[in-house]
């Protein structure tokens, strides 16, 4: 390729049905640099992306907190699956999400664990329309950065919620089942069909597109194929690879989906796969990550949440023989063999969390990694299930965050620290300048 006329690193893929497919970074889009406080290089900069998962229920605090302090500490038992990534994560004990306590309000700590997790903010009690609680953190990084994408941010799940009706104690299920609020008023449902997500990610008018590739059968990749062939007779060798590879890669997920179109649903007690959602949940979930992989390796957005259950989840897991409902196992009153099923089931979760993280660091982009380019926040706004407390929460952040965090560290802050000083912390890292968010006192300090 003469070096003279490089692609721009918001070139897409396009079809004369309107399908777009973003490409990740090749060598034809120049030099790649990564973000830090001083004036850009010449050439290209790695863009920082961000994104947050939430579990719920709380965990076996136990057996996810180290003992030791700094770089010496050991991985305890949840979090044992991380191994091959240890050295990309803080581990941060001490955060409080403060506004998730009733405050006068009585019971519904579920339902404010999840709605203060990333607004820092206080929900009203209402099961009603009046819902009202803040702004999350994605969402104010969307309205910052959004520009700079197809999408401004992506709300992903693996649970259907209500978004209407009393879930907890008086609350409303829209607390329970939503992570991202828009505005105080404005919550942004997830969306869980992972079908419907890839084409948000790789359509540019969904609807129509889907219905004619289902009648012929044709893969996205199809409907580009001619673009792609005119732009591969443009690269070098690397970069030719490099696009077999991330091609690869959407193809393979395209049929996932189709095979788990065609599985009957689950049979267990208290839950039913939805229609178009792979009938295994590990499944599910981690056709959820190679789409968040994608998303951020094509630069489609730079802002992920990702709900794995909703807020008080009574789901079974009889696939890890843990038949019983979640929540009503959360309750475990310190009997050692709902706690042993419990450690099981957050031994499960943490295993999703390695699979993503792994993906992320074994993508390459520039002269490193899309973990090295990424925040990963991970977490629950409950710390013990059976105790309701928010202080002290299991929250860890994977990733290099382009260079600007000191990863392969557990830091202990000061008990009643807020959660939301961790999240004006990563939003300077995405170049958003903001001292305070929700209930936040400043940023989060020894993270570099």
């Amino acid at each position: 390729m003469n070096p003279s006329k490089k692609l721009s690193r918001r070139t897409v893929l396009r079809s004369m049905g309107g399908v777009a497919v973003s490409l990740p970074w090749l060598e034809a889009m120049g030099p790649v640099t990564a973000w830090s406080n001083e004036p850009a290089a010449p050439g290209k900069t790695v863009p920082n992306r961000m994104a947050f998962i939430y579990v719920p229920n709380g965990k076996n605090m136990d057996d996810w907190t180290p003992k030791a302090e700094g770089t010496d500490f050991e991985l305890p038992a949840i979090l044992q699956p991380l191994a091959s990534v240890k050295d990309k994560l803080l581990v941060l004990s001490g955060l409080t999400a403060d506004k998730a306590r009733a405050h006068g309000d009585g019971g519904g700590d579920h339902a404010r664990a999840l709605a203060s997790f990333l607004t820092g903010a206080q929900a009203r009690k209402t099961d009603g329309t009046d819902i009202r609680v803040g702004v999350s953190v994605d969402q104010i990084a969307a309205s910052r950065i959004g520009e700079k994408t197809r999408l401004a941010s992506l709300e992903i799940g693996c649970e259907q919620g209500a978004m209407a009706g009393n879930c907890d104690s008086g609350y409303s299920c829209v607390y329970s089942s939503t992570m991202s609020w828009r505005s105080a008023t404005q919550p942004l449902p997830k969306e869980v069909n992972p079908k419907l997500v890839f084409e948000r990610l790789f359509a540019s008018a969904p609807d129509a597109n889907r219905a004619k590739r289902d009648a012929r059968r044709k893969s996205i990749l199809d409907f580009v194929s001619q673009d792609s062939k005119d732009l591969t007779g443009r690269l070098g060798r690397n970069d030719v690879r490099k696009l077999d590879e991330y091609f690869s890669a959407i193809r393979d997920i395209e049929l996932r989906i189709e095979r788990a179109e065609k599985l009957p649903p689950i049979k267990a007690p208290d839950y039913a796969a939805p229609a178009g959602i792979p009938a295994a949940y590990d499944e599910h979930i981690r056709l959820m990550c190679d789409l968040v992989v994608l998303a951020f390796q094509a630069d489609v957005t730079r802002v992920v949440s990702f709900v794995l259950a909703n807020e008080g989840s009574n789901k079974p897991y009889p696939f890890i023989d843990v038949p019983e409902g979640h929540h009503d196992l959360s309750h475990h009153g310190g009997d050692d063999a709902k706690k042993a099923k419990i450690r099981q089931i957050n031994l499960f979760h943490t295993k999703q969390l390695a699979y993503l993280l792994e993906k992320l660091k074994s993508t390459p982009e520039g002269d490193g990694s899309l973990l090295d380019h990424a925040m990963v926040a991970y977490g629950s706004g409950n710390s013990d299930g059976n105790a309701h407390n928010h202080d002290n929460l299991p929250i860890l952040v994977a990733g290099g965050g382009c260079g600007t965090l000191k990863t392969g560290r557990h830091i202990r802050y000061t008990n009643e620290t807020p959660l939301n000083n961790l999240w004006v912390s990563m939003l300077n890292r995405m170049e958003v300048d903001l001292t305070q968010i929700g209930d936040s006192t400043g940023g989060l300090l020894h993270l570099s």
